[in-house]
């Protein structure tokens, strides 16, 4: 009879950590909803996805006495459904597919709400982040307002070629056709006009390029259809602007309503961009968080308001920095087997917020700072993309530390990172030496020579 080995212990059970919970699998028509076998006859059961069968589905959970319920974030259409659950007052759990798969080969509906159902029951799904109701609310402004302005950018190109149809250079003597000089010229072209010389003259003080520069790129063929082309896509970048006015004025009310935390302090002075929402974002974000988020390099006041919107202002959700950045998909990834490491790069996202950090890396690298030189020495080691990555990491734990701790971001400067580069690099070097039995010596080939 085999002994028992030494130090093994029998393992517990795996038991239940949410009995009364649900699982939904969500579809575009109808969604199917799991519940334990124990609480009805009929534990899986079928909704359609109009709102009266969702608040029944709402009901029969209630009367069974559901407190949990697990869903998969399947495009949009869960969105009704977790609203109107979380407002009966379910801890309504979302998750990734990707965290809730099913063995390959039983894919059917039942059996995915079923699945979800029992993995939610033992406590093995891990709930997806979202924010506060207002910040919801803020984030679906922003969301539509850069739609806006893609919208917006398409006609700007329906613009240019246009004009590049009718052989005026007009885009490439200015540095925006949308801006002051342009959007003269172009107004004038689609009331008639095609007189260069006074096309020309609409030429404002603060074009780099001259009267006759301008004269001449706008000497072209002014044919009907290409004009008519030109006078429609204006009109469509109008409207745009107007409706980007429009969803500038709900943001700033959106923004308004939330909560204060200190008395908004003096904004600098700064021009703001063109895509900007025409209000200061520096003056309301400094009284929603506190602190002053633009003081840490590559972050502008619209940047910190979309990073804002996606994270919300509780950084408590994150226990640490390395958390956070985790759920960035900043940090690098952990695929070990056999002891060996298999692989450590950050997996693919499609956060926003991860997005925006990136290009406040990019737009830090060519700046004389710390991080600008963390990023330079570090792409010519490894590459501008992993350089890109470890930057947005070093802006994200910043932003963590400033927003969780209250810690100020102070930049030591250029320099102070190159001398330590420098340290590390003589230190190495002197162990080096120092394990082949050779002596470094500091200006040994000053005192050589």
């Amino acid at each position: 009879m085999a002994s028992k080995k030494k130090g093994t212990k029998k393992m517990a059970p795996l038991a239940p950590v949410n009995r009364r919970a649900a699982g939904v699998d969500i579809g575009s028509t109808f969604h199917v909803v799991a519940v334990p076998q124990e609480l009805d006859a009929e534990p899986v059961r079928s909704f359609r996805s109009f709102t009266t069968d969702l608040n029944a589905l709402a009901d029969w959970l209630g009367r069974l006495g559901v407190t949990t319920v697990a869903m998969e974030s399947t495009g949009v259409y869960w969105i009704p459904l977790f609203e109107i659950l979380q407002a009966r007052g379910f801890d309504v759990v979302l998750v990734n597919a990707r965290d809730a798969k099913n063995v390959p080969g039983r894919k059917t509906d039942i059996n995915d709400a079923q699945w979800i159902q029992q993995l939610h029951s033992y406590g093995l799904l891990r709930a997806s982040f979202r924010p506060e109701g207002e910040i919801v609310a803020l984030r679906a402004y922003l969301r539509h307002r850069e739609r806006l302005l893609e919208y917006a950018a398409a006609h700007v190109q329906h613009m240019q070629k246009a004009l590049m149809q009718m052989n005026l250079q007009l885009h490439h003597v200015v540095a925006d056709i949308c801006g002051v000089t342009g959007m003269k010229i172009l107004r004038d072209i689609v009331a008639g006009q095609t007189d260069p010389e006074v096309l020309a003259a609409h030429r404002d003080m603060r074009c780099k390029s001259s009267i006759e520069t301008i004269r001449d790129s706008l000497t072209g063929n002014y044919r009907p259809e290409h004009v008519f082309t030109l006078k429609q896509a204006l009109e469509l970048y109008d409207f745009y602007q107007a409706k980007l006015s429009d969803c500038d004025v709900e943001i700033e009310r959106a923004l308004l309503a939330l909560p204060k935390r200190t008395a908004p302090g003096p904004t600098r002075s700064r021009q703001r961009g063109k895509n900007e929402p025409q209000f200061e974002i520096r003056l309301v974000m400094n009284a929603l968080l506190g602190v002053d988020l633009t003081e840490n390099h590559g972050l502008g006041p619209y940047t910190v308001l979309r990073i804002f919107a996606e994270c919300g202002s509780d950084m408590t959700r994150w226990p640490t920095a390395k958390h956070f950045t985790s759920w960035l998909t900043l940090a690098p990834g952990n695929k070990i087997s056999g002891g060996k490491v298999l692989s450590a790069k950050t997996r693919r996202s499609a956060n926003r917020a991860t997005v925006l950090l990136r290009l406040a890396a990019v737009s830090v690298s060519r700046t004389a700072t710390a991080l600008g030189a963390f990023f330079r020495r570090l792409a010519a080691r490894v590459g501008k993309a992993k350089a890109v990555t470890a930057t947005a990491r070093k802006i994200a734990t910043v932003l963590y530390n400033t927003m969780r701790h209250g810690k100020a971001y102070v930049d030591p400067g250029a320099m102070y990172y190159e001398e330590r580069y420098r340290e590390r690099a003589v230190s190495n070097l002197r162990r080096r030496a120092n394990a082949m039995g050779f002596a470094l010596i500091a200006g040994a080939l000053e005192g050589a020579s």
